[in-house]
């Protein structure tokens, strides 16, 4: 009898990151869609996208002054009340007693520093991104020495 299996089985990697973009179309962000999710011995344990609060009305809906705003990328950032994708991740793995610790995250977009930082404190030993997102050079050298002291793994997938 031959195999059902027709097309070849997609590496941890690409089956994670299809799987973090798919989370990324929940967001109701109006400016980017991200999606992570926390992976520990190949377990899916949390996964989130940015967006507000719960309970907060959401972007489209008014919810977040930025995001309703013409502030340009990068700025406008003290009255943005959106989650991050990654901080949801982290957040929700707490609420539902899930531990991070050693696990791996995976996400549509470099984390940014703060989600950095979080990722470090949390536990995680490797983050995986799909989107670069480059600072200007002062604080992508902090970024990179927070990375490199800390002893997290950060690679970007590989292209699609």
């Amino acid at each position: 009898m031959e195999p059902l299996l027709t097309a070849e089985r997609p590496g941890w990697d690409d089956y994670y990151m299809a799987i973090a973009r798919t989370v990324a179309t929940r967001s109701s962000c109006i400016r980017r869609r991200v999606g992570a999710l926390i992976v520990v011995e190949k377990a899916i344990i949390a996964t989130g996208y940015n967006g507000t609060p719960l309970g907060v009305k959401n972007c489209a809906e008014g919810g977040c002054p930025r995001c309703a705003s013409d502030a340009p990328p990068g700025a406008g950032y003290d009255t943005c009340v959106c989650v991050h994708a990654e901080q949801n991740s982290i957040v929700l793995a707490a609420r539902h007693g899930n531990a991070t610790n050693g696990g791996v995250l995976y996400a549509t977009l470099r984390p940014c520093f703060g989600c950095a930082k979080e990722s470090i404190q949390a536990g995680l030993r490797e983050l995986v991104y799909d989107e670069p997102y480059e600072y200007g050079a002062g604080l992508e050298e902090a970024y990179r020495r927070l990375i490199g002291e800390s002893g997290v793994r950060l690679r970007q997938h590989p292209a699609r």
